[in-house]
């Protein structure tokens, strides 16, 4: 475990450049020499480890929310990614780990207004976990530290439609019958098709909490960390069109 967990330390020697994303987190401005909301053009250098294991589960989530809000009012904080590559080049201290689906219209770190080094990222159709996925979760938190899980679902996703139409094509077979236990939890008394949008996406937030049900009842690890309160999962839905992250 030791070798694991080397493998993300960096010593920062200098804090010149904050991260933005923790600049402007309601709750957390102490935590940064008391450096207020407003977004920063200095250049911003990755999260320390310092900066990380002094946030709760909770104030990591009120960033997500108000990276949100960030992105849908078009006042993204500046992103200095040179700076933030050079400062997390030699270790990483991500805040969360987030899974989400591979829709090239819903980047996590986009939406959420984050930069290099802010969180990891886990991507695959349906947002499903197996247990690759479980062991990448695992050494997020475990490891290196992470102390939110993000399971991230979307509207209008292409392999909801394909797990309710029963698409046959290769592995990907395999895949959307992960998502089928999802379409019979999900309680909706109109046309239960993929050509309904609305079922569609309440499939999808079916299959957001089915996710992290599987997480629980797959880790051990993640299990014990989140009853110690030293972890939270949560699930949440991208729209796609309306670019809201609504958090379940």
């Amino acid at each position: 475990m030791d070798t694991i967990r080397n493998c993300c330390r960096v010593d920062h020697h200098t804090e010149s450049g904050r991260r933005t994303w923790l600049k402007a987190a309601v709750g957390t401005v102490t935590l940064v020499a008391g450096i207020g909301f407003e977004a920063v053009s200095a250049k911003a250098a990755a999260l320390t480890q310092a900066q990380r294991d002094a946030l709760t589960p909770d104030e990591i989530i009120e960033m997500m929310k108000k990276g949100n809000e960030r992105f849908r009012s078009g006042h993204m904080q500046k992103q200095d990614f040179l700076a933030q590559k050079r400062a997390s080049a030699a270790g990483q201290y991500p805040a969360a780990v987030i899974l989400s689906c591979i829709d090239s219209r819903a980047p996590a770190e986009i939406i959420l207004d984050m930069g290099i080094g802010d969180t990891f990222n886990a991507r695959v159709a349906g947002n499903i976990s197996n247990q690759d996925i479980l062991g990448s979760l695992e050494f997020a938190c475990a490891a290196a530290g992470a102390k939110v899980v993000l399971v991230m679902g979307h509207t209008a996703c292409g392999a909801i439609k394909g797990a309710i139409d029963n698409v046959q094509l290769g592995n990907l077979t395999e895949l959307l019958d992960k998502i089928k236990p999802a379409i019979e939890a999900t309680q909706y008394t109109g046309e239960r098709s993929s050509k309904n949008a609305e079922f569609v996406d309440a499939v999808a937030r079916s299959n957001v909490q089915q996710t992290i049900a599987t997480i629980r009842s797959g880790s051990q690890i993640l299990h014990d960390l989140e009853s110690k309160g030293q972890i939270k999962m949560v699930g949440a839905m991208y729209e796609l069109k309306g670019g809201q992250v609504k958090f379940l």
